[in-house]
């Protein structure tokens, strides 16, 4: 093989794959969208906002395919599983929780992540089995690290993440109870202020430790951001040999964890 064909290759290790991402449109997902396709991937893209998918349409150009719905819809997650049958399914969207502490909620609040995040993966994940996808096949369900150490002041998210990384363990279990080749991996990432959801919660925990906003980022450490988390979802589904069912996501990268 020569050495501009092994280059070509490398550069692009999912050409051939179709790669579904639900909340495309902003944040992680999104940096998840832009690496997959950078990496050589088809790309359909699901968000509820329109005009942030048109961006990156004219972006990706023809590598990336939006579409405009609702990801926790289960008859949304049953029609693309079956017209895309893709070979990567990432589980990002997730709603923007109200960041007050549990006496300031109503239930409706302290559940709008049960209701969207929860939902969403439960709806994916599901028809992912009973289709069944393609053997060789990836499922990756965002978590977040707030499933491991809580988060006071969003509600009830850390719970619904926390059923996020489950039910991918679960559906891990199934998969391969039943022979069907089918990877489902959970990854937790570190809270960080580069996104829109992070901004806002790192704001609120700074005005409760009574400190400003720069030096609470500075204590956060290292910053995760939507490219490293693009680079580090990327390189999970190439490469089979992570076969772990859960990680850590900081700036450093990917971090196996071990699911009660």
């Amino acid at each position: 093989m020569s050495t501009e064909i092994s280059t070509a290759m490398s550069a692009e290790p999912l050409s051939g794959t179709t790669a579904l991402v639900t909340g495309a449109s902003r944040g992680l997902g999104r940096g998840i969208a832009v690496a997959l396709a950078r990496a050589g991937a088809q790309v359909v893209g699901v968000a509820t906002g329109a005009a942030r998918l048109a961006e990156l349409h004219e972006t990706l150009g023809d590598r990336f395919t939006p579409v405009a719905a609702d990801a926790a819809d289960p008859v949304v997650a049953g029609h693309l599983i079956d017209t895309y049958q893709p070979g990567v399914l990432v589980l990002a969207a997730g709603a923007a929780p109200l960041p007050r502490p549990l006496h300031e909620h109503t239930w409706a609040t302290f559940s709008r992540n049960w209701e969207v995040d929860v939902q969403q993966v439960f709806h994916w994940t599901r028809e992912a089995l009973l289709r069944p996808l393609p053997p060789g096949s990836t499922v990756v369900a965002m978590s977040s690290g707030a499933a491991r150490r809580g988060s006071p002041l969003s509600g009830g998210y850390a719970g619904a993440k926390a059923a996020v990384a489950f039910t991918s363990s679960y559906a891990a279990a199934e998969a391969e109870r039943a022979g069907l080749g089918i990877r489902f991996v959970s990854v937790l990432p570190q809270l960080t202020p580069a996104t829109e959801l992070g901004a806002a919660a790192v704001a609120a925990y700074a005005r409760r430790a009574g400190q400003d906003l720069d030096s609470y980022v500075r204590g956060l450490g290292p910053v995760l951001t939507p490219e490293i988390a693009g680079a580090a979802i990327t390189g999970l589904v190439a490469d089979s040999g992570q076969d772990k069912r859960s990680y850590l996501l900081t700036a450093a990268g990917l971090s196996p964890l071990e699911m009660a």
